[in-house]
């Protein structure tokens, strides 16, 4: 299970009665996923027959033959990675925690990281993109704007963003606007916003 912080938990399991045992967690607030997720420990249930703990989550894993389990959390960057264990037979994860599925949550975890990065970086690069597209008629209403009003560039280029903040239009639409009739027209209304 991943977890941001936020009420959305997506989840992934390997067996669809599983699925039920992530669903009631998550539901009451209460069992090993929870108790892993605030604790920031591997939680674990050696034996859920004995166990006295999660009475939704312990009767629904028995009745699904779970004898014990054990939850992982892996935590970087602000995401919480969470694996969990089930074993039909009492007491066979007590090395979980430190052997394969350790390995296992860290890739996740980490592949996880790379990818919101990945995605964080590529949004980034299509804003940048579209700043460089937008940047030459900015630059060109900014020129007009100062020739009109007899301005420097700073405060042509405020005019534009306070007209883009009033009139709540994308600076670049502002921009290609004053470009498109080379600010004809447009000369009182400039000088009104350059007040």
């Amino acid at each position: 299970m991943v977890s941001e912080g936020g009420p959305e938990r997506p989840a992934a399991v390997t067996h669809p009665d599983l699925a039920a045992l992530v669903s009631v967690q998550l539901r009451s607030g209460d069992g090993p996923i929870p108790a892993a997720l605030e604790r920031g420990e591997p939680v674990d249930s050696a034996d859920l027959l004995r166990e006295e703990r999660w009475p939704a989550y312990r009767a629904m894993a028995l009745d699904s033959g779970v004898r014990s389990s054990v939850t992982i959390p892996f935590r970087r960057s602000g995401l919480t990675v969470t694996l969990s264990l089930y074993s039909f037979r009492p007491g066979a994860l007590e090395d979980a925690p430190h052997g394969p599925a350790r390995a296992l949550g860290d890739l996740a975890v980490t592949c996880l990281v790379r990818d919101r990065s990945y995605r964080a970086a590529l949004t980034e690069l299509d804003q940048l993109g579209a700043a460089l597209r937008t940047r030459p008629v900015v630059d060109q209403a900014c020129g007009i704007v100062m020739h009109v009003l007899g301005c420097d560039a700073d405060a042509a280029f405020g005019v534009l963003r306070r007209v883009s903040q009033t009139t709540q239009r994308k600076l670049s639409d502002v921009a290609s606007a004053v470009a498109d009739t080379r600010g004809r027209g447009l000369e009182r209304e400039l000088v009104s916003l350059s007040d």
